[in-house]
């Protein structure tokens, strides 16, 4: 599979969404170069171009996921460079719910099954099985004007990905452990890891990779004026 897949845009958006099982295939070296130099085209304010990014693949791919793993095993403090994700009210903790009921409904997780929602948080940390993972940083002097950029980025890249039948998901929970990630990477301390992204083909056949959510109406998110 070295080229795109004839993806329309619009069809790219609404296809890509965050996949919970892949297969254990690796992707091509020579699609992976196609796709991220696609992202390098991502917007950038005054075109710094503020991300770094850590691809990692095969024996480091499984020394990270056995890292991840047996930190959280063993109870190991999580020492993320940017913090945790806040705690959410009203429309925004409705919609995180929501998204908790979609995917434990789709694993058949009951909502107090706390082993279940163990085990479906472990996922996170075991790449969800996916053969790549990419770590997407930028010097810790840098401000959230910056991290706007990685943001940017992030999405140029799981579109270019989607585009060529690449499955991913988003995880702030590759961020919790950024010196093992610095450390396999022989990453400067002066990079933050802020999220990662896991991504290979999908595995259909996974119960979390039927789980849908839903986009609120324009309505509540934009306002047009003339």
């Amino acid at each position: 599979m070295s080229e795109a897949h004839s993806t329309s845009l619009p069809d790219a958006i609404r296809q890509r969404r965050s996949v919970r099982g892949f297969k254990p295939e690796a992707i091509a070296p020579e699609v992976l170069q196609q796709v991220f130099e696609l992202a390098q085209w991502a917007p950038s304010n005054c075109n710094v171009q503020p991300w770094q990014v850590y691809v990692a693949s095969g024996e480091t791919r499984d020394t990270l996921k056995q890292r991840f793993t047996e930190g959280v095993a063993s109870g190991k403090a999580m020492t993320p460079d940017i913090g945790f994700m806040p705690s959410l009210s009203g429309v925004h903790r409705t919609r995180q719910v929501e998204c908790a009921q979609a995917l434990y409904g789709a694993m058949g997780i009951a909502r107090d099954d706390k082993m279940g929602r163990m085990r479906a948080t472990l996922r996170n940390f075991e790449l969800f099985d996916a053969p790549h993972v990419c770590f997407l940083g930028m010097d810790k002097s840098f401000d959230t004007l910056m991290a706007l950029d990685v943001g940017m980025y992030a999405q140029t890249l799981m579109l270019a990905m989607t585009a060529h039948g690449i499955a991913s998901c988003a995880q702030g929970s590759m961020a919790y452990y950024p010196n093992d990630v610095r450390e396999v990477f022989g990453i400067d301390d002066n990079i933050a890891i802020l999220f990662g992204i896991s991504f290979g083909y999908e595995d259909t056949s996974v119960a979390a990779n039927e789980a849908r959510t839903i986009r609120a109406p324009l309505a509540e998110s934009v306002s047009f004026r003339n």
